[in-house]
């Protein structure tokens, strides 16, 4: 799986204004910001991230992804910060 795929992946599954991935191929990190965070907490926001990815977290086709989920203001604010 290549950044790209991974990327590629989640922007199909959830609505993205801002989308970075990167990794090594079995270690990636994601900066994700979408309004479908709004109101979520964090477990909710990461699984929503999950259920873009389906069955590759569960065979380890992707085996580590940290994630940093921001919604739309929030990414508004940490730019102004």
């Amino acid at each position: 799986m290549t950044a790209e795929q991974l990327q590629s992946l989640i922007a199909a599954g959830l609505p993205c204004e801002h989308l970075d991935v990167s990794g090594d191929g079995r270690h990636w990190s994601a900066v994700i910001v979408s309004p479908a965070f709004e109101g979520k907490r964090l477990i909710a926001r990461h699984q929503l991230v999950y259920a873009t990815l389906g069955q590759r977290i569960q065979t380890d086709e992707v085996h580590a992804l940290s994630m940093k989920t921001l919604t739309p203001a929030e990414w508004a604010q940490q730019a102004a910060d």
